[in-house]
């Protein structure tokens, strides 16, 4: 994952005058209290002690980092940006400050709570739900990454105050070889991790066929407070790692859908690896957000314009180049064993919230709805800002109304 896509991304929005039509904020470095809320502080503080020429790189096999993880210089200034910038969205959400809040540099969903994996190091989408769940009795998590969303699902196996949806490829050993629909969760989190398992070639029509009616489903039954929804454009046809045949409008066409259910949504990046494709999606998925239509020439102006030879923000298909695997057969059974399984939660799970006080940002025992040893601990006092209390945090018992 090369980070200069990034800077693309924002390149091209500028170029649009997308960012006239948002708030721009600058994320705070998240901090090592910040990071322990989730992951073991003995693996953050190996992070911190790594240095690309450090004598202890022969110990970072314990925790994962090498090959699809390695060590390089501003590492630790990387992780603290991504992380601190979807923790940061996540309370601007919860402020009511907006509806929407973006970070392309977050959605690292495969990084667990004591190692690195698949180019992730922290994982901001778990920090940020923790978020989230200061405010929000139940949060829906959704991953069109090509990759399963191994860490998130993890995190919240045993807990019904998250269910993780993932569309993502499996089998034939790709990674990170996790995410068969078998794996629904467990104790009172059952039936809270949705998994849908695709396999090569899958396009537009047959993706949207199963991600809209599973979205609607998982909403009418779970109800959640609010959405974080990560747009790894991986699944993007010709990407370099990828084998989906889903063009920029069928990807962008997932982040419409989801906006529409009109909750407060967290939008996040994640995987992506035809750096010029990327910075299209979510240029394209930003202006979908903002409910601008932009110019598909991309204009003269912009400093990156040499990365899209054609000069499209939308690129002509020509072609799919990966057959599609996923036939008629296995679709439709795939979509029936999703729905039961869906169905199965006859509900939105009930949650009693405690009375929280003024500053969300206080301390909160998440022992009553998590395991430790997935999720490892509660919060921390960061200070921040006061935030405003939802009706839901005035109940208890049988007078909650968590609707």
């Amino acid at each position: 994952m090369k980070p200069y896509r990034l800077a693309i991304t924002h390149s091209l929005i500028l170029s649009y005058g997308l960012h006239n039509r948002m708030r721009i904020f600058k994320p705070h470095h998240a901090s090592f209290h910040d990071l322990t809320r989730f992951h073991t502080p003995e693996y953050i503080r190996f992070l911190y002690s790594l240095r690309p020429e450090a004598d202890n790189i022969e110990n970072s096999l314990d925790y994962n980092l090498g090959e699809d993880c390695p060590v390089f210089e501003g590492m630790h200034t990387f992780l603290e940006l991504y992380a601190g910038g979807s923790i940061d969205a996540a309370r601007k959400l919860c402020a009511q400050e907006c509806d929407i809040a973006i970070n392309w540099a977050g959605g690292l969903h495969h990084a667990h709570k004591q190692e690195a994996s698949g180019f992730c190091y922290v994982n901001d989408i778990v920090l940020g739900i923790m978020e989230l769940l200061k405010y929000h009795p139940r949060v829906l998590y959704i991953d069109i990454d090509i990759h399963h969303g191994d860490g998130v699902q993890e995190a919240f196996y045993l807990t019904d105050r998250v269910m993780t949806i993932s569309f993502h490829k499996y089998g034939n050993q790709f990674f990170p070889g996790t995410g068969d629909t078998d794996e629904t969760g467990l104790g009172q989190g059952k039936y809270t991790s949705v998994n849908v398992p695709l396999r090569n070639g899958i396009d537009d029509e047959h993706y949207l066929g199963l991600f809209k009616p599973i979205i609607e489903q998982a909403m009418y039954i779970y109800q959640p407070g609010a959405v974080v929804l990560q747009c790894g454009a991986d699944s993007l046809n010709l990407d370099r790692l990828g084998c989906f045949n889903l063009s920029h409008t069928g990807h962008g066409e997932c982040v419409k859908y989801v906006k529409s259910f009109n909750l407060p949504m967290l939008v996040l990046g994640g995987g992506g690896y035809t750096v010029a494709n990327v910075s299209r999606a979510w240029t394209y998925e930003t202006a979908l957000l903002c409910g601008e239509k932009v110019d598909n020439v991309i204009p003269q102006s912009n400093d990156y314009r040499k990365y899209f030879s054609d000069g499209l923000l939308i690129p002509g298909l020509s072609g799919c180049p990966y057959e599609n695997q996923n036939g008629r057969s296995y679709l439709e059974t795939l979509r029936a064993t999703v729905m039961t399984n869906l169905r199965m939660l006859q509900g939105a799970p009930s949650v009693q919230m405690k009375e929280l006080p003024g500053d969300l940002q206080n301390d909160v025992d998440l022992q009553e709805m998590m395991d430790p040893d997935v999720v490892g601990g509660g919060f921390c006092k960061d200070g921040a800002e006061n935030y405003p209390m939802h009706i839901c945090e005035f109940y208890d018992g049988d007078a909650d109304q968590d609707h």
